[in-house]
């Protein structure tokens, strides 16, 4: 396993299984993304609502990469599903990023109401042939089932809040039973995780930071990561994760560590 590793999704396209999220990288997501790539991700994550899809677009085309080497995931926001303006954000989205296809696109939240219809046009979208993939973020066992009771095409991709405060195991079996391959977002917790003691006690075993900790065990329970990072010397550090591995025990200490804690609750989305 290496930074160019990539999961299988249930459509036959490859995901690299580490890549780097944008979310409040702000005026340096173009600097990030550049550097990020020259280290060796080929995984980008970003969304309408971040408001730097054109940054990320910017760092890909400048990097000199072929396009089809890097794999572009932006998703759908809430008040387009609300206001009902689903295809113009999608096409919003391409022109912003300036490609001619998106690798995978994903609805953000279960907006209530409004995901198993905004599905179908997902579905929609899809069989255009300008979305590689479809997916979804931060769904429950509950809002999979509700769209997949009558879906042609099965979500690829469930980016969820997952860390060890929050290790969602059963939504995990649950996707994959389904076929559906599990991504993390804010993997450290927004830093919470990174001062976590029995993290820190681990981190010096390997002489690893508690952030390359994080994202092994993540690694080694085959979920794709996509930490986010705008320094150079944290955007390699994301990267030095494919020499070591964790043990048995401490990957069973690591999830005894959930309590179940959301960040951000999908079952009442407001926002």
């Amino acid at each position: 396993m290496n930074i160019k590793t990539t999961v299988l999704l249930n459509n036959g396209v490859k995901m690299p299984i580490l890549g780097i999220g944008v979310y409040l990288a702000g005026e340096n997501t173009e600097s990030a993304v550049t550097c990020a790539l020259r280290t060796g991700y080929r995984l980008i994550d970003t969304a309408a609502t971040y408001g730097n899809e054109k940054q990320v677009g910017n760092a890909v085309r400048n990097s000199g990469i072929p396009r089809d080497e890097i794999f572009i995931t932006t998703k759908l926001w809430n008040e387009d599903m609300r206001n009902g303006t689903q295809r113009k954000a999608y096409r919003e989205s391409l022109r912003l990023l300036d490609v001619d296809y998106i690798d995978l696109y994903l609805i953000h939240w279960p907006v209530a109401d409004k995901y198993k219809d905004t599905w179908k046009i997902m579905e929609d979208l899809y069989s255009e042939g300008k979305i590689r993939a479809i997916g979804v973020s931060n769904f429950e066992i509950h809002h999979l089932e509700n769209i997949l009771s009558d879906a042609t095409v099965i979500p690829a991709v469930n980016q969820i809040e997952f860390n060890p405060l929050n290790t969602r195991k059963d939504l995990i079996e649950y996707c994959r039973k389904k076929g559906i391959v599990c991504e993390a977002w804010s993997p450290f917790r927004r830093g919470v995780m990174l001062k976590h003691e029995l993290i820190e006690e681990i981190s010096k075993k390997y002489n690893k930071s508690s952030a390359q900790v994080i994202l092994r065990w993540d690694l080694q329970h085959q979920i794709i990561t996509i930490p986010m990072a705008v320094e150079p010397c944290f955007i390699e550090e994301n990267s030095q994760i494919f020499d070591f591995s964790l043990t048995d025990e401490e990957m069973k200490m690591i999830d005894a560590c959930n309590e179940n804690l959301y960040m951000a609750d999908p079952n009442h989305v407001t926002w």
